[in-house]
């Protein structure tokens, strides 16, 4: 079984948007990290978290916000076996865009499956 993790949230100003919610939803600013060419902000918001990704050079979620405009990117779940998960999907003829763990954001480790064999979301696993 999985958990719910996080949302990650494409945005052109993670500070202004994070800056946002603190305020109208009461939730706490965790952690912010750059990574991967992008200013990431983590806020938590009971029971998991909202990753906001803010493009600072090239990269995918540049390109995401160019082909669609700021929302939700990506769902996360949590996974305290990431290689059994990726085998679940390699067994369910689910394409990874990963085929074997890397590093992600906070430290983690992450592999996110196609959005095409996900009913058009993409999914993030992550193992803390």
């Amino acid at each position: 079984r999985m958990d719910f993790d996080h949302a990650g949230v494409a945005t052109d100003d993670a500070d202004g948007l994070a800056a946002l919610y603190t305020d109208l939803l009461g939730c706490d600013r965790v952690h912010d990290e750059r990574f991967d060419g992008m200013d990431v902000v983590f806020l938590d918001v009971g029971g998991g978290y909202l990753e906001l990704l803010e493009p600072v050079e090239d990269g995918p979620i540049a390109s995401y916000l160019a082909d669609n405009g700021p929302g939700i990117h990506h769902v996360a779940l949590a996974t305290a076996d990431i290689e059994g998960a990726l085998d679940r999907a390699r067994a369910h003829d689910v394409d990874r865009i990963d085929e074997e763990p890397r590093p992600g954001a906070w430290g983690h480790e992450v592999a996110f499956l196609h959005p095409g064999d996900t009913g058009g979301i993409l999914v993030e696993f992550v193992q803390h």
